[in-house]
């Protein structure tokens, strides 16, 4: 099975064809998207980050930026610093740089201020610009895509009808040789040791379990019990009543079908030449976790929604899913598949999938998601430390 996507330098295939300008910290984010805002096709991160961390904090910020740069969807890449900053805009660069394509980066204080710096950035992109939009899309493996899988706003439809949708849209793709990552670390207590008997390695079945038990440990360390704070208002407004509820339906994300091959760090890449269904250890905060799952390397987000959101990002489509009739009829600007037609009797979860994963090959070849026509582009990295 195939589609029309951009072969890059590394072998790596892009559905979209970004100049990604990445600010090294958020004292670069200004500049980074005023370069972004005068240059057709690209794009910028701007985030509260990159400098005064510590430790893995520090790291996993590095990696998620990094993650972006590599990610197939980026043509090419800008990275913007400060320049005394505590993540180094050449030390990002360097590290993009291994997959082949093209990359620089400037400091503000070397160009001699803002106006300077932008002025640069603009001639960059630009360059990069010209070079991206005389690339013509080719024939690519259906097998080349990940799909980062994701739930938000969530309400009883979700688990019953619009999760298991995205399942068997997830298995039809690893079937064909495509991966899948499911994510929402929080959201999966109560369930895990349902997902855990499904780990066939014992390490990375160890590992997907003590991932769970650390987010527990660091909520009790923070004097707080998950459960205060999930299932959120909205999730309970919506008719979920506990979070062992929420996690037997978001569970259902994953289908039915695949063993997971390991349990990865948040924003880590999938293992080189591993395809199929892996596990992301990341919050069930909806922005931070489909960043996460971007940075690993996923071109594309499902994510499913109950109650309705908006929420898109900057460089991968992400296709709205909803179970709840209701929703689909007050938010059909947002939301791209209506699975409330099986709760209204007139379609079944395996049409829905069925639906989906067709509309995951048509956006994968140029169509543009929902979330894509309406601008959004929002973006948050995940922290698990203190600003110094």
């Amino acid at each position: 099975m195939e589609f029309m996507g951009y072969k890059r330098e590394n072998g790596d295939v892009g559905i979209r064809n970004y100049v990604v300008i990445i600010p090294a910290s958020v004292c670069a984010s200004e500049v980074s998207s005023r370069i972004a805002d005068a240059v057709p096709m690209a794009v910028a991160l701007p985030h509260q980050h990159g400098c005064c961390q510590m430790g893995e904090d520090f790291r996993q910020t590095v990696r998620t930026l990094v993650g972006f740069g590599k990610n197939a969807n980026a043509g090419a890449v800008l990275v913007v610093g400060l320049g005394c900053e505590g993540i180094q805009s050449k030390d990002v660069s360097d590290q993009i740089a291994k997959t082949g394509k093209p990359v620089s980066y400037l400091t503000i204080q070397d160009c001699g201020g803002t106006t300077n710096a932008i002025a640069r950035g603009i001639e960059i992109a630009s360059e990069y610009a010209s070079v991206l939009e005389k690339q013509e899309r080719c024939v690519c493996p259906v097998s080349s895509l990940i799909l980062g899988l994701e739930c938000g706003g969530s309400d009883p439809t979700s688990g019953l009808v619009a999760n298991p949708a995205i399942g068997v849209a997830s298995d039809m793709l690893i079937s064909v040789g495509g991966s899948s990552i499911l994510s929402e670390t929080t959201e999966v207590i109560g369930a895990e040791h349902l997902l855990a008997k499904r780990f066939p390695d014992e390490k990375e079945r160890e590992r997907f379990l003590e991932m769970v038990e650390e987010i527990e440990r660091r909520a009790v360390a923070a004097g707080e019990d998950l459960r205060g704070s999930q299932p959120t208002p909205g999730n309970i407004e919506g008719g979920l009543s506990t979070i062992e509820e929420k996690s037997l339906g978001c569970m259902h994300k994953a289908g039915d079908k695949e063993l997971f091959m390991a349990a990865l760090a948040y924003s880590q890449p999938l293992p080189e030449g591993k395809q199929g269904l892996f596990f992301m250890d990341t919050p069930g905060e909806d922005i931070d976790s489909i960043t996460g799952m971007v940075a690993g390397g996923a071109q594309i987000v499902v994510f499913t929604t109950g109650r309705g959101t908006p929420t898109g990002c900057p460089i991968a489509p992400v296709i709205k899913i909803t179970g709840n009739p209701d929703t689909y009829k007050s938010m059909t600007e947002n939301i791209d598949v209506n699975g409330g037609k099986v709760m209204l009797g007139e379609s079944t979860i395996e049409s829905i999938g069925e639906e989906i994963f067709e509309l995951i090959v048509e956006v994968a070849n140029g169509k543009e998601a929902k979330a894509e026509i309406l601008g959004h582009r929002e973006f948050g990295i995940y922290r698990i430390g203190y600003t110094f």
